[in-house]
């Protein structure tokens, strides 16, 4: 294959190929994606499902100059593939490689940053309004998964970019999926669209023809009121037409070449359009077909068999659902909820066991929140599963439908502290701050799974109020202790300075703890179990002894309990050397999370040498 596929002058990126040729290109981008993502993990399945569309796309529009938004983003490997990124693929996802969501800093064919579900409409509606108001000249698109549909931000979206009366073509990838099949109203909905009858073809004649001559122009006004009547009367109405969209499809989302005919057809329309395109989770490789939910978000595997190359073990979401089907079959008031993230979150057992307390809202996080506290006030004990990144989705909710009333609602956020490969869009570093502003708040940080079996029975059947337990992605460190039900305990005691933290933060402390003790120097370790409210009192008397303060934790730095530490140490007038180790406040870029602490001085090695700069030792 020659370098036209990555490099343009001007124009789409692939305008020059056939559709022979462009059905060849897929063919082969589908064999490198499986190869690639083999090598580095990362979200296979919905990008084997976009390889048609993302060529078909590329040979129409120029996103150098077109504003192509993407949904989410995680299917947008191939078109990283197509605008000069190909040989870096080897790096997707990996520490200072490739990013696996848009980032409009790694190329000027990425339009906007990509990572949560539901808001390219929105955007991409911003972009089509200012360069109206700028008087420039380019199209718009947003691609949009049947899943994000799930989420009322993209409804907002649509009810207003269907009146905006300018180009934007809204490409909803429709492959009955959005991480796991889909619920709810919108998937029956796209399913009664598909059995519409294509007229698309008929439908650019006439109007090419008819656009040719004054008269013909009047006629088609008249035709085309007659056709939407007609159509209204015969057939389900479109949800998209009635928002003022023009609706096209749906159209085979793996025929390359009427993919492409019907992209430049939509091209031409000077208005809001809808173009529904079909396709498969998985397509072209075997296992992610069979089984598109396992292929979503995958870790290196076998390209030939599809399985994986060295299991994942025990961690904490499963730890999760098994405490809480444990829970559950003591308490018939315990109810689980999550927002599209059923097997991510560790509930797949609590779904089975419970069906009728089971509940997946889709792609919707507010609604969840909402939803939690309308069963708490009826004497439900509702726990929200959630990633941390996506639960700052509903602070509102947090605020005004659980805290007023303060309704017993237990909240799951898990994926807490840095993720990894996923980058800034996905580290769970902000809620550690969010959470503590939420009044009557109570958020555990568990550091071990014994410690998250307890803490989460604690929320569930002791606690009143809105109660949160925070946990990492992956599996627990070499402390393992169950530390107790104290908000705050001593685990080494010591005379020079006190090393303190929480959740996974405590074995990097244990470490350098360790490393000081080789330098004559005795450490005191604190660990916080309760992080908010915050209980400084043992903090304070700790440092009265110690005179130093090292405060590690996997958060961003503005709210985080350090501040709230030193704040405490002011308070009670103890004079201290200290030092806060953080995320800093700035975005965490992806990586292995070991990289990333040691860049950010948060691993073991990284808080000996802050400790030893605290104290003045010269290392």
């Amino acid at each position: 294959m020659t370098k036209k596929d990555e490099t343009t002058e001007n124009g789409p990126i692939l305008k020059d190929l056939t559709d022979q040729e462009a059905t060849a290109l897929c063919a082969e981008l589908r064999e490198e994606l499986v190869r690639d993502v083999s090598r580095t993990g990362g979200h296979l399945a919905s990008n084997l499902g976009a390889v048609e569309l993302t060529v078909a796309i590329h040979r129409v529009f120029d996103t150098s100059q077109d504003r192509l938004v993407f949904d989410v983003g995680h299917q947008c490997y191939l078109h990283k593939m197509l605008t000069g990124r190909r040989e870096q693929m080897s790096t997707l996802r990996q520490y200072g490689g490739i990013a696996g969501f848009p980032k409009p800093n790694e190329s000027i064919h990425d339009a906007f940053i990509a990572g949560h579900a539901s808001n390219s409409v929105a955007v991409a509606l911003g972009m089509a309004q200012a360069r109206t108001a700028l008087g420039e000249d380019y199209k718009v698109l947003a691609l949009i998964g049947d899943g994000a549909l799930t989420g009322g931000l993209a409804y907002e979206g649509l009810s207003n970019a269907g009146q905006c009366g300018q180009q934007l073509l809204v490409i909803l990838n429709d492959n009955g999926m959005s991480i796991t099949r889909n619920v709810g109203g919108v998937a029956q909905l796209l399913a009664r669209q598909r059995l519409k009858p294509k007229y698309l073809r008929f439908k650019q004649n006439y109007r090419r023809v008819m656009h040719a001559f004054w008269l013909g122009r009047q006629i088609y006004k008249v035709t085309h009121e007659l056709k939407r009547a007609l159509k209204q009367s015969l057939l389900p109405c479109s949800m998209f037409e009635d928002m003022g969209f023009t609706y096209l499809g749906p159209v085979d989302g793996h025929d390359v070449a009427q993919l492409t005919k019907t992209l430049r057809y939509a091209s031409t329309l000077n208005e809001p359009v809808a173009l529904h395109v079909r396709t498969v989770k998985g397509k072209g490789f075997a296992p992610a077909e069979a089984n598109p939910d396992a292929f979503h978000g995958v870790s290196p595997f076998d390209p030939e068999t599809g399985k994986a190359l060295k299991s994942g073990g025990e961690n904490f979401s499963a730890v999760f659902g098994r405490t809480l089907v444990r829970l559950a079959r003591t308490d018939r008031r315990v109810c689980a909820m999550t927002a599209a993230m059923v097997s991510g979150t560790g509930l797949v057992p609590f779904s089975k066991a419970f069906p009728k307390r089971f509940f997946d809202v889709g792609i919707a996080e507010g609604c969840a929140v909402s939803m939690a506290a309308g069963m708490a006030k009826q004497g439900a004990v509702p726990v929200f599963a959630v990633y941390s990144t996506f639960l700052q989705r509903s602070y509102d909710m947090l605020l005004h439908d659980v805290a007023i009333d303060r309704l017993h609602v237990v909240f799951a956020v898990d994926r807490a502290g840095l993720v990894g490969d996923d980058g800034e869009t996905h580290h769970g570093v902000f809620d550690v701050a969010y959470l503590d502003t939420i009044p009557g708040m109570k958020v555990y940080a568990p550091a071990n799974f014994s410690e998250l079996d307890r803490m989460l029975e604690q929320a569930v059947c002791q606690d009143s109020g809105p109660v949160a337990v925070r946990y990492p992605r992956g599996g627990q460190g070499g402390y393992q202790e169950d530390s107790g039900e104290e908000n705050a305990v001593i685990l080494r005691t010591g005379k020079d300075i006190t090393l303190a933290g929480y959740g996974m933060e405590i074995n990097e402390l244990l470490s350098a703890a360790d490393q000081l003790a080789g330098q004559g120097i005795q450490a005191e370790v604190l660990k916080w179990n309760v992080i908010t409210p915050l209980d400084c009192t043992l903090a304070v008397e700790s440092v009265k002894k110690t005179g130093a303060l090292l405060v590690a934790e996997e958060c961003a730095e503005q709210g985080g309990v350090g501040q709230r530490a030193l704040a405490a140490l002011e308070e009670a007038g103890v004079p201290a050397r200290t030092a806060l180790v953080n995320c800093g406040a700035g975005y965490v870029p992806h990586g292995a999370v070991s990289l990333l602490k040691r860049d950010l001085g948060l691993d073991g090695a990284g808080v000996f040498r802050r400790a030893m700069e605290v104290l003045g030792r010269d290392q």
